[in-house]
């Protein structure tokens, strides 16, 4: 069967007029034995769809590693560095993921007890939930009726020392089968989203750059993100909004001094805005959850300035300045219509745009 891209299945919330060059399905290819030519294509077709998907794949760690190394062969880390989060207790991904011994650029995510798989005789996952980590919560007495919410929307990166990874790979071995579940933004919009369970929530930065309104395009151009040193670990005590997309500003975050030894050219300092490399479209990519400073440059010269935002450039190290205006720039990007939750089935193997896509969990937890 010759190699071909084939256009995903949309559930009726998603706005297909927006998606129509988002997500493809990879068929006929093996994606632990692409040959150059069928990964230069699995390549092109990655920055041109963002999200590609393998059906019923079958590939081993170390497979697993190589393909994602092949979009970035400099690197030689998972985003968060080999093993460095087994031993970082303090950061808040700590308790969600586990790098596997032989492959430690992999990392196992789930919920319950594993026993005997590739070279771990015995651990304990945990799926990240929205109680530990939002300010409120959604009752249990709703939560047993399916409800739930995003858990943290991220892009998947260190944003401190290490670069941000340009592929991810979600590979699901096994897949939590069960009734579908409501997520709730609980932020006075009504809004909610029918997932699958143990789904894996996506948005698009291309997208949510598109849809912003001219004043807030401007500032995305002209903006960078400072990200916090140790950032996992700087905001370990704070607490996020029922969005998942940003943070309440209580004064909860670790005073820089309390981290871990730090270096300030080792802190990473990103723009708001990422250029696709295929495409040329720009999209916002910023994590909203761990940025300490927003440094913007000032209009180019005979601009008019009348409804421009910081038409002069500045520096904005106020938190909840930073947390509310990037919030203006965000929340739309993540209303029901313009989230992709996809419905894992057993050996679903998902390559993304890590440059160009956020993503988060979804739901409660899953049993043992």
């Amino acid at each position: 069967m010759p190699l071909s891209f084939v256009p995903l299945t949309f559930p009726s919330s998603l706005d297909s007029t927006k998606f129509k060059d988002f997500g493809r399905e990879v068929v006929g290819a093996a994606p632990g034995n692409l040959t150059e030519e069928e990964f230069k294509a699995v390549e092109a077709a990655l920055y041109r769809h963002d999200l590609l998907l393998f059906r019923n794949a079958s590939l081993t760690p170390d497979q697993q590693y190589s393909l994602v190394k092949s979009f970035d062969p400099q690197s030689e880390h998972y985003g968060h560095g080999n093993k460095q989060l087994d031993k970082t207790k303090q950061s808040i991904i700590h308790s969600y993921v586990s790098s596997l011994p032989n492959t430690p650029q992999v990392q196992i995510i789930g919920h319950g007890t594993i026993k005997n798989h590739e070279g771990i005789e015995e651990r304990i996952l945990k799926h990240g939930r929205h109680p530990e980590f939002h300010k409120t919560r959604i009752s249990e007495e709703d939560e047993a009726k399916g409800f739930t919410r995003f858990f943290r929307w991220h892009m998947d990166a260190a944003l401190y020392d290490l670069n941000v990874p340009k592929v991810t790979a979600l590979y699901g071995i096994m897949v939590p089968k069960g009734p579908t579940q409501t997520v709730r933004y609980d932020d006075g919009t009504g809004d909610e989203l029918s997932v699958s369970l143990g789904t894996t929530a996506f948005v698009s930065g291309k997208v949510m750059f598109e849809i912003l309104p001219a004043e807030l395009k401007s500032l995305a151009v002209r903006a960078r993100a400072k990200y916090a040193p140790h950032p996992f670990q700087w905001l370990r005590n704070a607490k996020a909004k029922s969005t998942g997309i940003s943070l309440e500003t209580e004064g909860l975050e670790t005073p820089l001094h309390d981290l871990p030894p730090w270096e300030e050219e080792k802190i990473k300092v990103y723009p708001f805005t990422w250029k696709n490399p295929i495409t040329g479209d720009l999209h916002l990519q910023v994590h909203p959850l761990l940025v300490m400073e927003i440094q913007v440059d000032p209009l180019p010269q005979g601009h008019h300035t009348e409804s421009a935002l910081y038409p002069f450039g500045g520096t904005i190290s106020n938190l909840k300045e930073i947390r509310d205006l990037l919030y203006r720039m965000q929340r739309p990007g993540i209303a029901p219509n313009l989230v992709y939750a996809h419905p894992w089935e057993e050996r679903d193997l998902v390559l993304f745009n890590n440059r160009g896509l956020m993503h988060s969990v979804v739901g409660v937890s899953l049993g043992p």
